[in-house]
């Protein structure tokens, strides 16, 4: 049975679906009391749950026969600042999993994070030697690049890993997340609301305002990717998960108001305070490294993955 840690969250539960649709037996991991992601789980009932914490437990008992594991669950809010919450689910939770899959030698695919990267000074390329470098620019950006140092130090490893820094994802199934949603997400609310969208304005002289930049990739690529890894098992290390395209935010904003048919009304605010100076102005992956282990298929452009999304699921309020 392969888990999928996080499966009631955004991108676990679209990998979890999709793994099931391809036959495979699951075992859900996450807390599973949070009303609101309900409906991301409809239709995976079949497969075993197990909460959050009560899994390490059962790890220890060697009961669950495991094949492999997605280890997609983290804390991810990227305005929290405590840094003991990171510590105990980002960094202890992963390195438990981690002995798991070399104890039993079984593969392992876990989420890093594009967090890690911090104020990209040093770059997008996901070299393992340069990794030590990098400077994130909050506790959760410090949580995962500190868990990815700790796994390039281990003489033990599991069968194949591999950490995947996940850059923008924008898709279904985050209805859940509130100010953590995506871009894609808010701007389609706004325009449902006000008819337009206000973007954040830039506080960097090198930036207009809406000309930020991000790689922004949708969760169907990233679920190729993710089974990529799992099932090729190329070579084990750590890997960016981006389009290798960074685009503005008026392109993305502009891309829903095309999608719904509704022209466009784009205005700027100022960027929240406390998020201001750890804000991320341009990111990019370099997605060599990851094509040159043979990963072939082209990804979806922006406005593709936009027009899916609005018109396949937002409009119609469905799930992945």
């Amino acid at each position: 049975m392969i888990v999928v840690t996080g499966a009631a969250g955004f991108i676990g539960s679209c990998l979890a679906h999709d793994l099931y649709r391809d036959g495979e037996e699951l075992i859900l991991v996450d807390n599973f009391d949070v009303d609101s992601k309900d409906n991301n789980l409809k239709g995976l009932e079949a497969c075993t749950r197990i909460e959050r914490m009560e899994f390490l437990e059962k790890l220890k008992t060697d009961s669950l026969e495991i094949t492999g594991i997605f280890h997609i669950g983290a804390r991810t809010d990227t305005t929290e600042f405590d840094e003991s919450i990171f510590e105990e689910l980002n960094l202890g939770y992963s390195k438990k999993v981690w002995h798991y899959a070399v104890e039993k030698q079984i593969p392992l695919v876990y989420a890093s994070s594009a967090a890690t990267y911090g104020d990209g000074q040093e770059g997008f390329e996901d070299n393992e030697a340069s990794i030590a470098k990098l400077k994130p620019l909050n506790p959760y950006g410090y949580s995962k690049q500190n868990f990815d140092l700790w796994v390039l130090e281990q003489e033990k490893t599991p069968s194949f890993f591999a950490g995947l820094k996940f850059f923008n994802v924008f898709g279904p199934n985050e209805y859940h997340k509130g100010r953590m949603a995506s871009v894609v997400f808010h701007t389609y609310r706004q325009i449902l609301e006000s008819g337009g969208m206000r973007l954040f304005q830039s506080h960097n002289p090198d930036y207009k305002d809406g000309e930020q930049m991000r790689d922004f990739i949708y969760v169907k690529d990233v679920i190729a990717l993710l089974k990529f890894w799992y099932y090729e098992r190329s070579q084990s290390g750590i890997y960016n998960v981006g389009s290798g395209k960074a685009r503005t935010f008026y392109d993305l904003a502009k891309a829903v108001f095309i999608a719904i048919e509704k022209e466009v009304n784009i205005g700027f605010i100022p960027t929240p305070e406390d998020i201001r100076d750890k804000y991320q102005y341009f990111t990019e992956a370099s997605m060599n490294k990851t094509r040159n282990a043979g990963f072939s298929s082209p990804f979806l452009t922006l406005e593709e993955g936009v027009t899916d999304y609005v018109q396949n699921y937002l409009i119609k309020q469905a799930y992945f």
